[in-house]
């Protein structure tokens, strides 16, 4: 016999209440002496035997009753009861459904869903709960939702709780999941426990877990009888896993090439893969590859032309698969009606920096959209009568100095969501920059100037850049060019700087690691720092195909907004102010059409509303009040999730070996499980019963010897 509440059987020590108060009042005798008390005396030498008898059976069934409660209270459970004793005990489950709804649940084998047939399954659980028991559905993703709490189970009304729930654009957290359940099995209150884990036991999740986590699920095992029920399917999928702009500017009458990658995450190949191009919902492109190899990815170019200005949604679509939510990618795109850029020159030469910025920054095989794109140069010691508010990105080459309310003109331009680019020169003063850059204790370049240093071997050739390069936006168009003609890049000086914590290396040298290229973010801007100039003084980079690439990829960086950077499921989403906004809060439209209001708070110097955890992939709608015009947030899947193989029977099995859980593949071994976990009983009610029985008992005694008492009275007064 085991106890729920074990800690109450302490208040058998209750009996000690009667046997005191039994004790106390033997001893408590009062005197009285009177005429009459001779008569009385042999009366009470009759009586003194049974009245001791009686306040012995009344002390014997207040203990009784007394032990019978604590009992009741501790909830007594017996395991494989038979017979009589059985029909005694009540047979009372509390009963807790998890339910996998991350997407890959949603693939199908053509015929039904794993979702399906998970509710199939929950179906067939539901069919051996018997009605009032405690139940709890809980659903497993990024985030456990817990839908049921210790419902008294009613089979109508859990019905139409289960059928309402659908899979989530969500990756499955599965280390979360025993501490959810363990913290479910807690609170419910009943005899014995079941906990079924319904999950397609996916393959990236379930496979090699760490040793702490199946030690989990081993001690959740022992807490309540816990039965996994697998729900398992193929393996074919193709997936978008990318969608990143790789050239062009993001500007009106212009035309941007994307890179969208497809990966085929199943085990055969695949052939003719059509991908669509999008642009606020209406194809421009489309592109078939040949064919992907099984677990292989293979990229294609989708070009998009912009007509008009603002904001425009752009997709990558597959084809209609086995698993439809990881078929499209999405991003967003500000089209800008024209691009003004400040170029200050602090070099005493002839200008031809000037030029070489120019030159980069137009680039372009015709002379298409040239009006929508503005270059205005200043000499350095012009720079502090412009209006930097006219421009969207400032580059700044070989100035030498800039004063302190400079600097902070900088800091709040940059912070408002403005670009800086700022090249290195022989006409720098490093110590005075240095001094600039940490006003107010944030720093304005990525880096510390040292020194200048000579990077040319004997012969005077300069080291080339490093070919490996990080996923950034800068990087990509480079990764196009031809290894030769990337190595022909040389660097024959360089600033020796060091880094800031919040920089990150953009482009470095080959074989040393030595920065050429830095980015930091302040506020909702960027600064990119060369360590190097933009002229052939000091490296030939001006004058081969990187530089444009890099610098018009750079500006069409620092112009993009936050809302061009698409955001996972799960994700918080945020609408940043420059000013205080007059609006106390900002308005979501969700891809489903649901409005949110979201508070605006105060983070930072700035002012930021934020949506915590986007649930749905699609395009958001994000708006300063209701009456405002909305700027678009891509919100794409995770697409870890696209891998849908799961674990074969044989593995599931082998990975739950040493523990209690218990494995049903059928609906046969569903049953068989449940009804070996249903073998105890609880006692509570029937000592409950028994000991308020004892209490009426005793009651009635007392009453009956009462009124036997007042009878006899007056008989032997007379």
């Amino acid at each position: 016999m085991t106890f729920m509440t074990p800690l109450i059987l302490f208040a058998g020590l209750g009996i000690a209440l009667p046997i005191l108060a039994h004790l106390l009042n033997r001893y408590q005798v009062k005197r009285t002496d009177w005429a009459a008390m001779q008569f009385l005396n042999r009366s009470v030498r009759v009586r003194s035997r049974q009245v001791r008898l009686r306040d012995i059976l009344l002390l014997i069934l207040r203990c009784l009753a007394v032990l019978l409660l604590a009992f009741a209270l501790s909830k007594p459970v017996m395991k494989n009861v038979e017979g009589i004793a059985s029909g005694l005990g009540e047979r009372r489950t509390g009963v807790i459904i998890a339910l996998d709804v991350s997407y890959s649940m949603q693939h199908s084998d053509g015929t039904s869903t794993r979702f399906n047939r998970a509710l199939k399954k929950i179906g067939t659980i539901a069919e051996g709960i018997h009605p009032g028991d405690p139940v709890c559905l809980v659903l497993l993703g990024a985030e456990h939702r817990v839908v049921a709490r210790n419902m008294a189970f009613d089979l109508e009304r859990f019905e139409a709780i289960l059928h309402a729930q659908q899979t989530t654009p969500e990756s499955l957290d599965l280390d979360g999941v025993p501490l959810t359940l363990k913290e479910l099995a807690e609170e419910m209150d009943a005899p014995q426990k079941e906990i079924y884990i319904v999950t397609d036991m996916q393959e990236q999740d379930w496979k090699n877990r760490p040793a702490w986590l199946n030690d989990a699920f081993a001690e959740l095992s022992r807490n309540a009888s816990t039965i996994i029920i697998p729900v398992s399917g193929g393996s074919d999928n193709l997936a978008i896993t990318n969608l990143e702009l790789v050239s062009g500017v993001l500007r009106k009458d212009t035309i941007a090439r994307y890179r969208a990658t497809v990966r085929n995450c199943g085990t055969s190949p695949v052939a003719n893969v059509r991908v669509k191009g999008l642009a606020d919902s209406i194809t421009v492109d489309t592109k078939t590859i040949p064919a992907i190899a099984a677990g292989a990815s293979e990229t294609v170019s989708l070009f998009v032309q912009f007509h008009n200005s603002g904001p425009v949604r752009i997709s990558a679509e597959l084809e209609p698969d086995s698993l439809l939510e990881d078929n499209t990618r999405r991003t967003v795109a500000i089209i800008r009606e024209q691009v003004s850029v400040l170029f200050v020159d602090g070099s005493s030469g002839d200008g031809s920096s000037v030029g070489f910025i120019a030159a980069a920054l137009r680039a372009r095989g015709n002379d298409a959209g040239q009006e929508d794109f503005t270059v205005q140069s200043v000499t350095w010691v012009d720079l502090p009568a412009q209006d930097l508010a006219r421009f969207d990105v400032v580059i700044l080459q070989d100035v030498p100095d800039i004063t302190p309310d400079q600097a902070r003109a900088f800091e709040n331009y940059v912070r408002s969501g403005k670009g800086l680019i700022w090249f290195a020169g022989d006409n720098l003063d490093a110590a005075a920059w240095n001094k600039r850059s940490a006003l107010n204790g944030i720093p304005l370049l990525p880096a510390v100037i040292d020194q200048a240093v000579n990077t040319s071997d004997a012969l005077g050739v300069g080291r080339p850049l490093d070919p490996i390069m990080p996923d950034h936006a800068v990087c990509r168009p480079l990764l196009s060019l031809p290894a030769d003609l990337f190595s022909e890049t040389r660097f024959l000086k360089v600033l020796q700087v060091q880094p800031a914590a919040t920089s990150f290396t953009v482009l470095a040298l080959a074989g040393t690691a030595a920065p050429v290229l830095m980015e930091h973010s302040i506020g909702r801007g960027h600064v990119f720092m060369f360590t190097t100039s933009a002229d052939p003084v000091w490296n030939n980079m001006a004058v081969t195909p990187v530089f444009p690439m890099v610098l018009q990829q750079m500006v069409t960086y620092l112009t993009a907004r936050e809302f061009e950077k698409p955001r996972l499921v799960g994700d918080s989403l945020s609408l940043s102010y420059v000013d205080q906004p007059d609006a106390s809060e900002a308005v979501f439209d969700t891809p489903s059409e649901e409005t949110i209001t979201v508070p605006v708070r105060e983070h930072r110097n700035q002012y930021v509303a934020l949506l915590d955890h986007a649930r749905e992939a699609g395009f958001y709608l994000a708006r300063v009040s209701l009456q405002a015009p909305g700027m678009p947030i891509a919100v794409n899947v995770d697409t870890r999730e696209s891998n849908v193989s799961c674990l074969s029977a044989a593995e599931t099995m082998s990975g739950f070996e040493g523990t209690d859980i218990t494995v049903a593949h059928s609906d046969a071994d569903l049953l068989d499980a449940a009804e070996r976990s249903r073998t105890g009983r609880s006692f509570w009610l029937s000592f409950m019963l028994a000991g308020l029985g004892l209490l009426v008992i005793e009651s009635l005694f007392v009453s009956q010897l009462g009124k036997s008492t007042e009878w006899r009275q007056p008989n032997e007064e007379n």
